[in-house]
């Protein structure tokens, strides 16, 4: 450990002693106060005034929320104007029309199109060709349309002979009347999408007054976070909290200003907040849970006026949220992790944004559904449960829980919305019906639902699909958990790899009447390990195995109970519990990664995984990778073409390409 405390001074042995007990002590929160408290204390002390209004072009109004009401200064349309071709006419001239006996009129001598001002009058027993959009000319109060007449040239004078007469006003748009001279077209308030550009550019407004975006200063503080595009390092993180809170602030009609990334380093962090209190908001991510190297909540102590009001809520994910005022402005410290980030953000912070950007509080839509599985829980704080829906043989929506944990960066954007758990409850059952409060709503329904075992195979073969302009939702949740949606008529597709732990075949026994298994593909499971370790290279995958069992020096890490990979090691193992067996990783991708960062010593997962993290590989066994699909959805077009897919050269190439076979 380097001799430097968290402020980069030198330490004694004595002073390291110390550090170490304060950090594993952490001295966590102020006060951990409920969700709807925590609320009411950020919101007593906020101005949440909108800040100003500044004029923009039209061309940059997109997006922006009025400042004032919009009243039209001119008609829309600004004259009698033609909605068809035709022939503009007196209706009473039309009177008695018909197919075996029309009515002629006298064509006066010019064309109005669009944009020509009529220079003669329609007098009785006339008529004028008008374009559509053309100027109605004086005397005229209809207009023919061109396919109810014919036209005449006898003895060189030309005339219209009219099949069909004309009521007064018949195709013509008179003035004003879509918009009137003086009419309130818009509300302050309202923000501007394409629709309300085209109004305001057929009244002819070339500037617009609009509410001044408040300008949200954003921090991300921590010495493992990198910025995108640098080299990773061991312990680094890469920085999306700082893009994602920059285009939420975006979304909400706010002006986010990065400040870029804080070491924790007291100093250079006192400053970055400094400079971002110069705006009309200020956001850090990471540095509030009081625990070794954070600093945020203890900068933000020298607040005032009122300073700190919330440091600790009880909810999960996001009990480390700080949260302050000084003049007015809001302060957050959001936690480090993605998820519990974006959550508090979205529940405390983007409502404070919305005001300050002239908004309208937004209104919180549900949907019921049910819970397809059982949900742990954690007794003493309100849990809030990212799920993604899918629809049911039935009709019947189904939440499922994406259990990624606050970590997870792709929780929010795979999340169609989140259901809350009660504080007292320790888990919500399966089956139970519960209330999604969804977090977007232009998400259709997927033409494609696949659930269960996730490949970069099987990747390939949606990729191919979404590139058709088909919409696939992908649930990852391991083979079992395919196997049981495929059951309950929840998923078109069931991608799965599990081995009968008594014949040894995949997949074909754990089939019902209502299943139907499709052929997918081989994979090569085997042992992972890192090249050049003496203790694997060059053996057979059972016998490395076997005597990695016996080596308390060798670390293993094993797979998740349930899946294929974890029976085709305990086959393998036998009684042999090597150290390491209870560390279970939920993926291949994680089995290698934990072997080629030192974390462990071998496991068992695919090679086209051991080739990505450049690591070792011993061949164990084929494994057969197929898809379930219930048979009442093999007919569905989606179904047809992921069937089709399958069999596409392309397809078949880019999986040979991963080291697979069909």
């Amino acid at each position: 450990m380097s001799n430097k405390d968290e402020f980069g001074q030198d330490m004694s042995s004595q002073e390291i002693r110390r550090f170490v007990a304060r950090a594993a002590r952490q001295e966590q929160f102020l006060e951990v106060v409920s969700r709807e408290e925590a609320e009411a204390r950020f919101r007593r002390h906020l101005d949440l005034t909108p800040k100003g209004e500044e004029s923009v072009p039209l061309s940059r109004a997109l997006g922006r929320v009025l400042a004032r009401d919009v009243l039209a200064e001119v008609d829309v349309p600004g004259f009698d104007r033609s909605s068809v071709d035709g022939f503009a006419v007196r209706a009473a001239d039309t009177t008695g029309a018909a197919e075996d006996a029309p009515v002629r009129l006298r064509l006066n001598g010019e064309v109005l199109s669009a944009g020509r001002a009529p220079a003669l009058t329609v007098a009785p027993g006339t008529a004028t060709v008008i374009a559509t959009g053309g100027m109605l000319p004086r005397g005229a109060d209809a207009v023919v349309m061109v396919e109810q007449t014919d036209v005449r040239d006898e003895d060189g004078s030309l005339s219209v002979e009219i099949r069909r007469p004309a009521m007064p006003g018949a195709f013509v748009a008179a003035t004003g009347s879509d918009i009137g001279r003086g009419e309130t077209v818009l509300r302050r308030g309202q923000r501007l999408t394409s629709r309300e550009i085209a109004v305001l550019a057929a009244i002819g407004r070339a500037e617009l007054a609009v509410v001044r975006r408040p300008r949200v200063a954003i921090l991300s503080t921590g010495d493992e976070i990198l910025a995108p595009g640098e080299p990773m390092r061991p312990g680094g993180v890469y920085d999306s909290n700082g893009a994602v809170l920059a285009a939420a602030v975006e979304e909400l009609g706010g002006e986010p200003v990065p400040l870029g990334i804080a070491r924790d380093e007291e100093e250079s962090l006192s400053r970055l907040v400094a400079e971002g209190l110069a705006c009309d908001a200020l956001l850090l991510s990471g540095g509030t849970s009081k625990g070794a190297g954070d600093l945020s909540h203890r900068i933000l102590e020298g607040l005032s006026d009122p300073g700190i009001v919330v440091h600790g809520v009880a909810l999960k994910p996001g009990k480390p949220l700080c949260l302050a005022v000084t003049g007015g402005k809001p302060v957050a410290v959001l936690p480090g992790f993605p998820t519990s980030a974006m959550f508090t953000f979205h529940e405390f912070v983007a409502p404070v944004i919305r005001a300050l950007a002239g908004l309208p509080p937004e209104a919180a839509e549900t949907v019921p559904a049910s819970l397809p599985v059982r949900l742990a829980s954690e007794r003493g704080r309100t849990e809030y449960a990212m799920v993604s829906l899918v629809r049911g043989a039935g009709g019947e929506l189904a939440a499922y829980p994406l259990a990624k944990g606050s970590g997870a960066v792709t929780a929010f954007s795979q999340a169609d919305g989140f259901i809350a758990v009660d504080a007292q409850a320790e888990a919500v059952e399966a089956g139970t019906p519960v209330s999604v409060q969804l977090l977007g709503r232009d998400a259709g329904p997927a033409d494609l639902i696949v659930i269960g075992s996730h490949c970069v195979g099987l990747d390939a073969i949606l990729g191919r699909m979404a590139g058709e302009g088909l919409s696939v939702k992908a649930l990852n949740l391991g083979s079992m958990g395919g196997l049981a949606a495929a059951r309950r008529g929840e998923c078109d597709v069931a991608p799965v790899h599990l081995m009968d732990p008594k014949s040894g075949e995949y997949n074909r026994p754990f089939l019902t009447s209502a299943l139907e298994l499709v052929p997918g593909y081989r994979r090569n499971q085997g042992v992972l390990f890192r090249r050049g370790d003496p203790r694997f290279e060059g053996r057979g995958a059972e016998a490395a195995a076997r005597a990695a069992a016996d080596d308390a020096d060798l670390i293993m890490i094993n797979r998740n109970a349930g899946s294929g990979t974890r029976i085709l090691t305990d086959r393998m193992l036998g009684p042999a519990r090597p150290a390491g067996y209870w560390s279970q990783a939920k993926s291949h991708n994680a089995v290698a990664a934990a072997v080629a960062q030192g974390r462990a010593d071998w496991g068992v997962a695919i090679d086209s995984v051991a080739n990505l993290y450049g690591l070792g590989f011993l061949p164990l066994q084929e494994e057969h990778y197929d898809f379930i699909i219930p048979r009442d959805r093999l007919d569905r077009p989606a179904v047809k073409r992921f069937l089709a897919a399958l069999e596409d050269p392309a397809v078949a190439e880019a999986l040979a390409g991963f080291g697979f076979r069909r």
